[in-house]
């Protein structure tokens, strides 16, 4: 049996990480889309996680970029998957629980793409992330409990809170680092 070169191990790693950013890319459409339209509905409390979980994912595509630049490749800038738009509060976290648990099951495999091709960092990358993602999973799931259970109940004590997240105004024109 032939071994792979270096080229062709790092190539497969830049694979899984740029299929990963392109998921990553795909959750921040879902979840702003999310996010704004549970502030429409005056789910203020939803929307404020909501936009915080799409930071997360903003931070985590930022990474799997990182480190594609760090092998030599090119990040990917787009996705393939579709935003589900107009969802009923009742259907979006049942629907995000299933987005992260497939992104987790993910995840695992191509961590271990990582490891089998010797790419130890890229693979404590995908661990550290699998941690981020499991924790949007424990959210998502546990309102989507609370909906099933609680119903209109659980979603009228929501109605009406705030969808700050207590985020600042930051970034490059903000700062004035442009000027």
């Amino acid at each position: 049996m032939k071994k792979a070169s270096k080229e062709e191990r790092r190539k497969k790693v830049i694979e899984v990480l740029n299929e990963a950013r392109a998921m990553e890319l795909q959750a921040i459409g879902q979840y702003m889309n999310q996010h704004y339209n549970l502030d429409d509905m005056d789910y203020g409390e939803l929307a404020a996680k909501m936009k915080l979980i799409a930071i997360d994912e903003m931070r985590h595509a930022e990474t799997f970029a990182e480190r594609v630049k760090e092998l030599g490749g090119e990040p990917v800038t787009g996705h393939d998957g579709k935003i589900a738009k107009g969802q009923p509060v009742q259907k979006i976290f049942s629907h995000d629980a299933t987005l992260e648990d497939d992104t987790i099951d993910i995840y695992n495999q191509f961590a271990l793409v990582c490891r089998e091709n010797g790419d130890s960092i890229s693979m404590k990358i995908f661990e550290d992330i699998i941690d981020e993602e499991q924790i949007h999973f424990n959210y998502f799931d546990n309102v989507h409990g609370h909906i099933e259970k609680l119903g209109d109940t659980y979603l009228a004590k929501i109605a009406g809170t705030t969808s700050s997240t207590g985020l600042g105004p930051s970034g490059f024109a903000v700062t004035g680092e442009g000027e």
